[in-house]
């Protein structure tokens, strides 16, 4: 299980929203100073994401939570979006340039369309993968246990009383 923490921004009946703070590892790193993610991290900041998590009830705005997506649902939805559409490229492009040779065409325009082709025909597939998904609680986040409660008002602790 991939753990990490958030905040509740929104409770719906079964399901929360949750904001988490996007971070780099690129503070502990050694090579930090010549790294092009590190330069990317500091010129992009500190971005939140906003996810929808599977949760009990009882779950308020402002709660701190432990939210967990399973390793596999993570894998194949990596793939889904980063292996499909490539291998569509290349497959296109292979075909394309068969194809193109055999018909005395030019290989390399045929090759690149087929292979523009390809690569839109897995993005197709990837939309409808996240269609098929997107309702199956398996590759949903889901809210492990409540770490913290956030005082309503912000920033304002318990009131000393004066003596």
């Amino acid at each position: 299980m991939i753990e990490e923490s958030a905040t509740v921004v929104a409770v719906e009946p079964g399901f929360v929203w949750v904001e988490t703070q996007r971070q780099s590892a690129c503070g502990s790193c050694a090579a930090k100073a010549g790294c092009g993610t590190s330069v990317l991290a500091k010129v992009y900041g500190q971005r939140r994401a906003r996810v929808r998590a599977v949760a009990p009830e009882g779950m308020q705005v402002g709660d701190t939570v432990l939210i967990g997506l399973r390793e596999d649902a993570f894998v194949k939805g990596s793939l889904a979006v980063y292996l499909v559409p490539l291998a569509g490229l290349l497959a296109g492009g292979l075909l394309g340039e068969l194809l193109g040779q055999r018909m005395l065409w030019s290989g390399e325009a045929a090759a690149l369309l087929a292979g523009l082709a390809g690569f839109l025909a897995g993005l197709a597939w990837v939309r409808r993968f996240a269609r098929r998904v997107q309702a199956d609680t398996r590759f949903q986040p889901v809210v492990l246990r409540r770490l913290a409660t956030e005082s309503p008002v912000s920033g304002i602790g318990p009131v000393a009383s004066g003596g």
